[in-house]
């Protein structure tokens, strides 16, 4: 039964669907980095939120690791890279805390538009200052998204029920999103100059950092009010206090810093600035929504193979995992076919997908294909992490999709090409069974057992008697035998599956046979 280690506070819902889906689950919070160090190779997923590290020493430490599962958004607690180079998939729960991150971002805009924090603070202070909070309307101003991704959208939903006109600057948001979200695109300068309150709800990334700064904020309109509910560093903190001192922009509203815990900050003490700390996913549903599906993502792939969710890897539905099987057994097996026949340098890799395969999520496919390439020549290689190796090592990858159909109703083709040679395997589906059905140019139908001989030879008379001969004078029983040529006389391919174990001294001796250009055995 696979295991998961609880390691940040989480609802006891997610301990029931652990349960209920056939998963152990040991809660243990609170522990220091050595104690989760001395721990983690118990199990075979880890589960966490904001507090416990996954570290690279941590998820070098964790052999059984699986996956890391992170109930919420950002996932700058976990060793990304690190993860990926171990084979670990990285998951979060983007959706859980969508809801409640908006409708935070919106209570801050309206406690901008009100000076809702300062009017309470002065009236508890018994000063009943009704003439010195002058407020505005939200009804009819411009709000600006930077960002109309998911929580964006409930944003710009919830805003234009409040009447107010919204624009926003997305490059990934396409022309038709756009419109069915009733939303305006513009660049970026154009909703500077338009907007009369700007949201952020991007991800903080090398072309986001600092979106908002010095330059930036002085093209905004004067008297704009800014909330960011998004991540710290996505506006220039410095910045941002001259603009609120020089009254350019009226107030802003902040969730979330640059450091975190914001024990102390520039910001903090101005009149026209509001700073709640990190409350965007601070509800009970949120809470309960996030652990519910962090629990589930993380049981499914580990007992199913459904892929929801993950930072590092494709995702793959239950209903593609059960569909896909065959597929990725059939992958694996011609990756790793193309991999232990080759002796030199990769330079690229091409796999294709006909007929039904071509149908299908390829991305899980390319890289189990990549994964049994790489895995006779580097340790360690898995799915996960075989893309990134091939990164690298300069491999070429590419991929494509036929929908033609030939002479098989699904077929995969692995092209190799290595600093001397070029070799191409094909195999398709016979039921739910891999099999080969072409190699380096030359047809043949074969499955791969165990021990599979690949003799590369000449087609000449004598050889196979030659080879069985040789084979049972040596105790080796020949299960299977399957032979390919273009022509008589031309070159061919064998592959014999053996019940015994070839010996070093015997494939010498295979390799030494008239005709014979190369043997080898491959283990599947």
């Amino acid at each position: 039964m696979p295991k998961v280690l609880i390691a940040d506070k989480l609802s006891p819902q997610a301990i029931d669907v652990f349960k209920q889906k056939g998963v152990e689950a040991d809660v243990k919070t609170g522990m220091t980095p050595e104690e989760l160090l001395a721990c983690i190779d118990q199990y075979d997923g880890l589960a966490v939120r904001s507090a416990t590290k996954a570290t690279a020493a941590v998820l070098k430490a964790g052999t059984r690791l699986k996956v890391v599962g992170r109930a919420g958004i950002g996932v700058d607690n976990v060793d990304i890279p690190a993860a990926t180079a171990a084979g670990i998939v990285v998951m979060n729960t983007p959706f859980g805390n969508s809801v409640t991150t908006a409708e935070h971002a919106l209570s801050l805009m309206m406690s901008l538009a009100r000076q809702i924090p300062q009017a309470n603070a002065s009236t508890h202070a018994g000063k009943w200052e009704k003439n010195g909070f002058m407020g505005v309307e939200l009804a009819g101003k411009t709000l600006g998204l930077i960002g109309a991704g998911n929580i964006g959208s409930i944003v710009a939903d919830r805003a234009q029920g409040l009447k107010m006109k919204v624009i926003a600057s997305d490059p990934f948001l396409s022309k038709e999103r756009a419109e069915a979200l009733n939303i305006e695109k513009v660049e970026l300068d154009e909703l500077l100059k338009r907007a009369d309150f700007i949201t952020l709800h991007t991800p903080l990334t090398d072309s986001t950092r600092n979106i908002l700064n010095k330059d930036t904020l002085a093209k905004c309109k004067k008297g704009v009010r800014i909330i960011n509910c998004a991540r710290g560093g996505l506006v220039n903190e410095a910045d941002l206090k001259a603009a609120l001192e020089s009254g350019h922009v009226a107030g802003a509203a902040f969730d979330v810093f640059e450091e975190e815990p914001a024990k102390t900050n520039i910001l903090f003490g101005l009149p026209n600035f509001i700073a709640t700390p990190h409350l965007g996913a601070s509800t009970t549903e949120a809470q309960e929504n996030v652990a519910v599906q962090v629990a589930e993502q993380m049981a499914d792939y580990l007992t199913t193979g459904a892929v929801t969710n993950a930072l590092n890897i494709p995702s793959i539905s239950a209903e593609d995992a059960a569909k896909l099987k065959p597929y990725l057994m059939l992958a694996d097996q011609l990756g790793s076919f193309a991999g232990q026949l080759t002796e030199t340098g990769l330079k690229s890799v091409k796999i294709e997908y006909e007929g039904k395969a071509a149908l299908l999520n390829t991305k899980p496919l390319t890289a189990v294909a990549l994964k049994g390439l790489l895995s006779p020549m580097i340790e360690g290689a898995n799915m996960v992490n075989a893309p990134v190796i091939a990164k690298e090592r300069n491999i070429e990858v590419s991929a494509t999709s036929h929908d033609r159909t030939g002479d098989y109703q699904t077929l995969i083709r692995v092209t190799v090409v290595t600093d001397k040679r070029t070799r191409t395997v094909s195999g398709t589906l016979f039921g739910a069974q891999p099999r080969i059905v072409e190699v380096n140019g030359i047809k043949l139908e074969a499955g791969l057992g165990k021990r599979t001989l690949y003799i590369n030879n000449d087609d000449k008379p004598g050889f196979i008697g030659s080879l069985g001969s040789l084979l049972g004078k040596s105790g080796v029983n020949i299960a299977y035998f399957h032979l390919g040529r273009n022509e008589a006389g031309s070159e061919a391919i064998a592959l014999v599956e053996v019940d015994q174990n070839i010996s070093a001294e015997l494939l010498a001796e295979i390799a030494k046979l008239p005709s014979v250009k190369q043997a080898k055995l491959l283990l599947f």
